[in-house]
């Protein structure tokens, strides 16, 4: 019964992520931005955010030194602009907020360490929202 109502509260926290987070219209031509996230851990990873709303608030959130928290889907093979993680998140699928349920939180080098899982009980829906996790500086593209 247990493992039952588990797996019934990350299915829950999935569809209320998934309901939350916002989508870009397929096809569409859309400007992109990279920005360097850390973590409690002090590991750095590359975000490319490709939603304008999600660009201009994540610019805000550096300038002002914000503490919002990242949220966004993973996927899991490696990005050119993050050579250093087997993952990286949907660019299109990035969003800010000022609080996420715990099943989404997690440190970059334990979701690393714990890839095969994330998408089950793990991070279910694959959402990740890294609550120690701060957007430092807008970079270049690569």
């Amino acid at each position: 019964m247990r493992r039952i109502t588990s797996r019934l509260g990350a299915l829950a926290a999935a569809t209320l992520l998934a309901a939350t987070v916002q989508t870009g219209q397929a096809g569409a031509a859309v400007e992109a931005a990279y920005f360097k996230m850390r973590d409690i851990t002090r590991a750095e990873f590359t975000v490319k955010i490709t939603g304008p709303a999600a660009i201009q608030d994540a610019r805000e959130i550096v300038e002002s030194g914000e503490n919002k928290i990242l949220v966004g889907r993973i996927v899991k093979r490696q990005a050119d602009y993050n050579p250093n993680w087997s993952f990286h998140l949907d660019p299109a699928n990035i969003q800010f907020t000022e609080a996420a349920i715990e099943v989404c939180d997690a440190t970059t080098p334990y979701v690393e360490d714990h890839l095969d899982e994330a998408g089950g009980a793990f991070l279910p829906g694959l959402y990740w929202c890294p609550w120690t996790g701060r957007l430092t500086e807008e970079v270049p593209a690569p």
